[in-house]
């Protein structure tokens, strides 16, 4: 089924390192546990030759990844708090300014083709999802830079481009991602994933631009952990946009809810 390939890597490599990881107890002697070796030689590389994780979270570099890894091995035993969660680096929230959060400008680039109309349309109604959440976000399409619309293009703060993937519908990026990095890869397969529509993918590909993580990477979900550095801004909600219906979540169609909302107004007001 197309749409499981949303969080195709949440199954591959990473699952399989935080399985073994998911008993604390047992995480620094369980001879399961794959080396940085054998993580980094079967963790998928997209066409922007970076690390992609947990589904759709892309890291730049082999030293980042190995970063990546090493939090998650022998930062297993940190406590987590239960309770939309945003990701932190270095313990601080990774958020934009709250001037830079309302003027998120973005292309869309004309390598869409024939489907270049219907991303924009896409695009506009993912962002709407979080912009009726929060008076504070905006983003912005400058169809101006669409002819040109590549990370390398300084005119906008990322840019919205077609991939040939197997490996995933949509990815994107965290706000303290460089700009050289900052872009929005979108595969066909987006027009054929069901019950999940292409704004509501979109919108969650925008939930993790504002800095929110996977909601399935909580313990409450029982599967799918990432790693620890998030804080939480709701209450855990299996039916979040940010929550992989593959990975015990109660939406099968990645739509907002109020619990979304409220975590948007908890980190850029309202």
């Amino acid at each position: 089924m197309q749409r499981s390939r949303l969080g195709a890597i949440a199954l591959g490599a990473t699952a399989l390192l935080g399985a073994a990881l998911a008993s604390p107890a047992l995480a620094a002697t369980d001879s399961e546990v794959p080396s940085f070796s054998q993580f980094h030689a079967s963790t998928y590389q997209d066409a922007d030759r970076q690390y992609i994780v947990n589904g759709d979270e892309p890291i730049p570099s082999t030293g980042e990844l190995k970063g990546y890894y090493d939090r998650m091995v022998h930062g297993s035993e940190e406590a987590v708090e239960n309770g939309l969660v945003v990701n932190t680096v270095g313990g601080v929230d990774d958020a934009w300014s709250r001037a830079q959060v309302g003027d998120l400008t973005y292309c869309v680039s004309t390598k869409f083709g024939a489907r270049h109309g219907d991303i924009v349309a896409a695009m506009a109604g993912g962002a709407g999802l979080w912009e009726a959440a929060s008076s504070a976000i905006d983003f912005v399409h400058v169809p101006s830079q669409d002819a040109s619309c590549t990370t390398r293009n300084k005119s906008v703060v990322f840019s919205v481009e077609p991939v040939q993937t197997t490996q995933y519908i949509a990815r994107a990026f965290f706000p303290s991602t460089p700009k050289r990095s900052r872009n929005v890869l979108v595969d066909d397969s987006i027009w054929t994933s069901g019950s999940w529509t292409p704004t509501n993918i979109l919108g969650h590909e925008l939930g993790h631009v504002l800095g929110f993580r996977h909601e399935h990477t909580r313990p409450e979900a029982g599967t799918c952990f990432e790693d620890n550095n998030w804080r939480p801004l709701t209450p855990y909600d299996s039916a979040s946009i940010m929550h992989y219906p593959q990975c015990n979540g109660s939406s099968s169609n990645l739509s907002m809810t109020s619990t979304d909302r409220a975590g948007a107004v908890a980190l850029y007001g309202s």
